[in-house]
């Protein structure tokens, strides 16, 4: 139930930093993920590396999907402002705990229990419908898709430049950050966790009539409504054309999100092995580097782009574009890393930062053309990409940990390889999707 009020620049503001943080904690830990789990399992006697690296960035958007109905369902019974700030409140306390983590279940158990606590951004969505007018919402929703990037951008930047301090500034050493030297990060993330938390206290209203809302509310179980949801999410895949656009993006998350457990445990490889000898911090600077080049595409090449080839031209484009930059990722040579490194990121971060918008934009009028609730079209597709998120991971993971000492190709390049496999076939679902109707672009 929406409601009258107009949110206020310092409720936009909260609302921002909420979503920029949950990507600050999703991104913080990539570049120093795979050398904590280097560390914590020489101590515990692990030897699958590969294997832990992707079971601890899967934790995070497993806990997300279990938890974001529970947090929605929530938001409609006691209202969307204390469930933002339950958020931020544990956001504050997990990420630091996952700095001074001594084991691997440890560890694991602190990036789920983040997750749980960032699966709130459907809510900060909700908030955004709630008091935003027709023309606010496409603006105000581009919004949280800004923070997205931003925090991507700076997760990744923050988690490399400051990890193991005292190896690189004498202030930390001898100090507790000496002791833990990937806790600097996590606490920075939790100061800016609890920056937020403060304003959200003072500039963020609540968005709902909350015993209006229950006066309304389904009075359904919450595992029936669960139920209803998943065999709507089941029917919406069985359709042409929307199906197939929901398993194109599927397969692309899952392509894409493979990198992220396997990216580093290639380039952190010494460079005798074939990988790129890089530390923590040059992994920071490229993750940030991605980030960064997908906000400008998203900010300057997107419009034109669109205007020129149209949505449905750019969807197999920007998918090819950005399988080839991950195929290519293990070719890269020491000698030349930041040059070739450079180009291999510009096709991935404009491959990914056309493709987004591009989807989501195809989605939505495919929906309303075809007379299909938006809502569940997009509850669909969140639906699969979170189990892309899940699995892409775990999956790059274990086939790190089975190839990596083989011989080529069956060796370190066959999960860069599995990732180009999956974003051909995604491209090639790309075949199956109608033209959309004449519509100008340019509006």
């Amino acid at each position: 139930m929406s409601s009258e009020r107009d949110a206020g620049k310092g409720a936009l503001l909260a609302l921002f930093l909420v979503t920029m943080i949950d990507m600050i904690g999703f991104g913080i830990i990539i570049p120093f993920l795979t050398y904590l789990v280097q560390d914590l399992a020489e101590a515990d006697g692990v030897v699958r590396i590969g294997l832990w690296v992707g079971l601890l960035m899967t934790a995070y958007s497993a806990a997300q999907f279990l938890f974001s109905p529970f947090w929605g369902s929530l938001s409609d019974r006691i209202g969307r402002r204390p469930v933002l700030m339950i958020g931020l409140v544990g956001n504050t306390v997990f990420f630091t705990a996952f700095g001074f983590s001594t084991t691997l279940l440890f560890a694991l158990s602190m990036r789920f229990l983040a997750g749980v606590f960032n699966g709130n951004i459907a809510v900060a969505r909700a908030y955004i419908g709630d008091v935003s007018s027709p023309k606010q919402l496409a603006t105000r929703m581009g919004l949280i898709g800004a923070a997205f990037g931003l925090g991507f951008t700076i997760g990744p930047f923050i988690g490399g430049e400051f990890s193991n301090p005292a190896e690189r500034w004498n202030l930390f050493v001898g100090t507790v950050f000496d002791t833990y030297p990937y806790l600097l990060p996590c606490a920075i993330a939790s100061a800016l966790s609890a920056g937020s938390l403060v304003l959200a206290y003072y500039k963020l209203p609540e968005s709902i009539d909350v015993e209006a809302l229950k006066n309304n509310e389904d009075e359904r179980p919450w595992g029936q409504r669960m139920f209803s949801m998943a065999a709507n999410s089941a029917s919406m895949l069985r359709t042409p054309s929307i199906g197939a656009m929901i398993w194109v993006s599927m397969l692309f998350i899952f392509g894409f999100t493979v990198m992220h457990s396997v990216f580093i445990l290639y380039t952190e490889m010494a460079v005798g092995l074939g990988g790129l000898g890089f530390s923590e911090q040059d992994n920071g600077r490229i993750f940030a580097m991605i980030g960064l080049f997908g906000i400008l595409t998203q900010a300057v090449l997107i419009g034109p782009l669109t205007r020129r080839y149209g949505t449905r031209r750019l969807i197999p484009i920007s998918v090819l574009l950005t399988g080839i930059g991950l195929t290519l990722i293990p070719y890269t040579q020491s000698s030349m890393a930041w040059i070739q490194m450079l180009l291999v990121v510009s096709c991935i971060a404009i491959g990914n930062g056309v493709f987004q918008p591009s989807s989501s934009t195809y989605l939505t009028r495919i929906a309303r053309d075809e007379g299909y609730d938006l809502g569940v079209v997009m509850g669909a597709q969140e639906s699969l990409s979170a189990f892309a998120r899940i699995f892409g991971p775990l999956s790059g993971g274990l086939v790190w940990e089975l190839t990596v000492n083989g011989s080529y190709p069956w060796d370190y390049h066959t999960a860069f390889h599995l990732c180009g496999v999956l974003m051909v076939i995604s491209a090639i679902l790309t075949l199956r999707l109608p033209p959309l109707k004449q519509f100008d672009e340019a509006e």
